[in-house]
């Protein structure tokens, strides 16, 4: 993929309704690519992000899917085929486990069993050429040699072994002609897990912005994220995206 690859390209962002993934549709769609915007819920966010799009002159649909639901993981990767007429680009942003609510097993069935049954799903319908870029934390990436919170262990855990199950996948999509990319980020300013695990734990925040010396916004590290859907890089590159120093320095001490 060059960099002006996009143009006409349909792509599929999971968990895009917000945040992240809401600021990666809008700066692939103002590349020129066709944005499939999926939420879990909230159809309402998901429905602003694509006025805001096609007013700035881009092309997107809202798609409702619980990844965690195969039937409906196939209904919102063919939902890109049938608006658009195909599927180029599939950005595994959806991440989750904090939730108290769904279940002490919902860490792994989302981050780890969801995202491969996604991966699955949506490069059957991609064609030669084609790209996943998954997105995941230094947190989780390094879990197996740097501690992080206990509030964060189950999720970072099962975030790990997601992309360990992704990229056993690579030999077959390099196969198809399909490129895997992973986008790994510290904490980042003003998501819900960085809210969430300084309410747990206060000054967490702090103290990851002391050791990275800064921590990247929503729109810095999207634009990351974006870059990485078209980057001339090999299949399996792994970039890691702000204050990655003190992981990678404990990661070869352990």
């Amino acid at each position: 993929m060059s960099s002006t690859s996009l143009a006409g390209k349909t792509a599929v962002i999971t968990g895009s309704s917000r945040g992240v993934g809401a600021d990666t549709a809008k700066l692939l769609a103002t590349e020129g690519a066709n944005v499939v915007v999926n939420y879990r819920q909230k159809a309402p966010r998901a429905n602003k992000v694509v006025k805001e799009i096609e007013e700035a002159g881009g092309r997107a649909i809202a798609v409702g899917a619980d990844l965690t639901s195969p039937e409906e993981v196939r209904g919102l990767m063919r939902a890109a085929v049938d608006a658009f007429g195909g599927l180029d680009l599939l950005v595994l942003n959806a991440s989750g486990g904090m939730e108290a609510d769904l279940g002490e097993d919902y860490a792994m069935r989302l981050n780890r069993d969801a995202q491969l049954d996604a991966l699955l799903a949506g490069t059957e319908l991609m064609s030669d050429g084609g790209r996943v870029v998954f997105v995941t934390s230094h947190q989780a990436h390094f879990i197996r040699d740097v501690e992080t919170m206990d509030q964060y262990v189950a999720v970072a855990l099962s975030k790990r072994a997601g992309e360990d199950a992704l990229v056993e996948r690579i030999p077959e999509l390099e196969a198809k002609g399909i490129s895997f990319v992973v986008v790994s980020g510290d904490m980042i300013e003003g998501t819900v897990t960085a809210t969430l695990l300084n309410r747990a734990e206060p000054g967490a925040l702090d103290a990851r912005r002391e050791a990275a010396g800064r921590l990247y916004s929503v729109a810095e590290f999207a634009a990351e994220v974006a870059k990485m859907a078209t980057a001339d890089v090999k299949t399996g590159h792994v970039e890691l995206v702000g204050g990655a120093e003190d992981f990678l320095a404990q990661s070869a001490d352990s």
